[in-house]
């Protein structure tokens, strides 16, 4: 699964040119430690254009009648995408990118576990892939969410975890942002990234509570 993850937001102008945005936002904030129910930086491809919103994490479905179900949704299997009602119905046009540039899991060791960050060897920011939905509250207002779709993990992840988060580079990226691409070909695309592009490294147990959210949650231990 993905719990946690990172993103140090780069200049928008570059955003912009790289995920051919159509809206204008203002600066980002880096964040070191985001949790399920945070708002957080999502492209979605609304009305015909690629745009950059902060969504809150953790699905909640156009028809559930209470919004906690969020907390339940922050994860979406990739082999069962097709078969949930939950998130049959926004593969076709409600795919999206969730903007991070690392993601935590915890290691096993004896009776404890180790907090450890997973990252590109580059350091270059990357994307999940993602599913959003609109929920109506009972006082009209509108509520954006998005769920992390998940995968088989690759071997660098396989000793840590049974599952990690669909990463994508840009070209399958915006081939899963396009709501013209087909369902069958958009769920090639869920695969595992290549272990050799990745490193992962100890960090503090200071990620273990969602509220701190600094530089020293990302510093290698």
């Amino acid at each position: 699964m993905c719990g946690r993850y990172t993103y140090y937001p780069g200049e928008f102008h570059d955003l912009r040119i790289r995920w051919t945005l159509d809206n204008e936002f203002p600066s980002l904030r880096p964040r070191y430690n985001i949790a399920p129910s945070q708002q957080a930086p999502v492209i979605a491809n609304i009305d015909g254009n690629n745009r950059l919103e902060m969504f809150q994490w953790g699905l909640v479905p156009s028809w559930a009648k209470d919004p906690t179900i969020g907390n339940r949704m922050i994860n979406a299997r990739a082999e069962t995408l097709a078969e949930k009602p939950s998130f049959k119905r926004l593969l076709k046009s409600r795919r999206c990118l969730v903007l991070a540039d690392g993601f935590y899991e915890w290691r096993r060791e004896a009776k404890s576990k180790v907090p450890m960050r997973f990252k590109l060897k580059t350091g270059e920011p990357f994307v999940f892939a993602g599913l959003w939905d609109i929920w109506k509250q009972p006082q009209g207002e509108i509520l954006r969410t998005y769920t992390i779709i998940t995968t088989e993990p690759n071997k660098l992840l396989s000793r840590i975890h049974s599952r990690m988060p669909v990463m994508l580079n840009d070209e399958a990226a915006l081939k899963w942002l396009d709501t013209h691409a087909e369902i069958t070909y958009a769920l090639s695309l869920l695969k595992s990234y290549p272990a050799e592009s990745m490193e992962g490294y100890d960090v503090s147990k200071l990620v273990n509570n969602p509220y701190n959210d600094s530089p020293e949650c990302v510093s290698p231990i």
